[in-house]
């Protein structure tokens, strides 16, 4: 729908009109919310998922935009309820359970995390995010040679997908692989990721020792 029209902001004035119509129609609630999240108008976007869900409560793709939302403003509580939300309003739904993994990753709890994305995998075994997420939760239990195996599969899915290069470089610098490290951090760089100052120099000093 979105394509006939020449900015968004005429799309947005389009899908009120249409609201004002039909004030019951959640599909165009989640359009509006969605349209306004490209404006970064949280709060009004916020407000158009509530209704999109009070008109459709079983409208799974809106409460993973609140959970966004939620998490946009360092609410983790909220993104880890609306995403339960959004696992249990459709059945082999890998996305929410994606974030719910990524909630409990920032809580520091990878077990929680592994469980949660075994399940996302399942559904949909070439999920790259979750795949990332599962190689995250496994360097933080310590295990770096299946962190690295599991970057290197999502890798294979996505080679531009910049996260799983800084999360390989990781792995290979606790396996003191140090020159595969700069090479990940390399690509992870080349591809937009903010890779710590930190890690870099350290990464530098070791590689040049083991030179």
């Amino acid at each position: 729908m979105k394509e006939r029209y020449d900015n968004l902001d005429e799309y947005i004035t389009d899908l009120k009109a249409e609201i004002e119509k039909n004030d019951q129609c959640a599909t165009h609630y989640y359009n509006l919310g969605l349209a306004l999240l490209t404006k970064r108008d949280f709060s009004a976007a916020e407000e158009a998922f509530l209704e999109a869900v009070r008109n459709s409560p079983h409208l799974a793709e809106a409460y993973v935009q609140l959970g966004g939302i939620c998490l946009e403003r360092g609410d983790l509580d909220g993104c880890l309820r609306y995403n339960e939300e959004a696992a249990n309003c459709r059945a082999k739904f890998p996305v929410p359970l994606s974030n719910i993994a990524f909630v409990y990753l920032q809580r520091g709890e990878p077990d929680k995390a592994m469980t949660v994305l075994q399940k996302a995998l399942k559904w949909d075994p070439q999920f790259v995010q979750a795949k990332n997420a599962l190689a995250t939760a496994l360097y933080m239990k310590g295990e770096y040679l299946e962190s690295e195996r599991v970057c290197r599969e999502a890798l294979q899915l996505e080679p531009c997908f910049a996260p799983a290069w800084n999360n390989l470089a990781l792995a290979l610098f606790e396996l003191e692989r140090y020159q595969e490290a700069e090479n990940a951090v390399a690509k992870a760089k080349e591809l937009g990721f903010d890779v710590p100052e930190g890690f870099v120099e350290e990464l530098a000093i070791r590689a040049h020792r083991q030179a």
